[in-house]
């Protein structure tokens, strides 16, 4: 467990490192510059860079957290990559399980992969588990049906990095939005029309809304 710097979590736990890129929002991915720099610095989870490596020995962590916590899973990968095996996701899905005095939040690009696990009764939904869905431009507002269709109960987005004005949009069982810019050297701009738009939805929808920050270079 690391404590986190991302402001709608408090803690990050990585049971699987390193992902492949995409969609547009993996362009200047943080993870990926973060995982061959702990690589670079002799760091043994980071071994491999950032190809994809689970980490079974993460799994104990959680059940040593004695103080409640809110905790992003996989800040450094991402739990539904084609190449996660469903038997370790179902470990995942069991210590969260086990852990019912923490809140884990779970957040995925593809959510297809998703969908279909739900869908052949692969996982076990828990009230502490959130999952979300990242939704950066028009092309990616499919994965929000998809995360809809799951049956898991607390579902959210997450449209960081943002790069366009996503227009209508249905939220409908959606539970909370969080809306970011891009920050790094390459960052792309946001427009605050963008926001703006999708906080109105989230009011007319009674859904909460999350403005993380404006992004831009640092």
């Amino acid at each position: 467990m690391t404590e986190s710097k991302i402001e709608w979590t408090e803690s990050t736990w990585n049971p699987t490192t390193g992902c492949t890129k995409l969609s547009a929002g993996c362009e200047n991915c943080y993870a990926e510059v973060m995982a061959l720099r702990l690589k670079a610095m002799g760091q043994k989870k980071y071994r491999n860079g950032f190809e994809l490596t689970l980490h079974p020995e993460a799994l104990a962590e959680p059940y040593k957290w004695k103080k409640s916590r809110m905790v992003f899973v996989n800040s450094m990968s991402d739990l539904f990559h084609q190449d996660v095996p469903i038997d370790f996701i179902r470990k995942v899905f069991q210590v969260i399980k086990e852990n019912p005095h923490h809140i884990f939040q779970v957040l995925t690009k593809r959510a297809d992969i998703l969908e279909e696990y739900d869908r052949q009764d692969f996982i076990e939904w828990h009230p502490n588990l959130w999952m979300g869905v990242t939704v950066e431009n028009t092309n990616t507002i499919g994965r929000i049906d998809y995360l809809r269709n799951t049956r898991a109960k607390v579902k959210f987005l997450s449209c960081e990095p943002l790069f366009e004005k996503l227009g209508t949009i249905n939220l409908d069982g959606i539970d909370w939005v969080i809306v970011c810019g891009e920050s790094g050297p390459k960052a792309r701009p946001i427009k605050e029309e963008w926001i703006e738009d999708i906080k109105h939805q989230c009011t007319d929808y009674k859904v909460p809304f999350y403005f993380k920050q404006w992004g831009g270079k640092n």
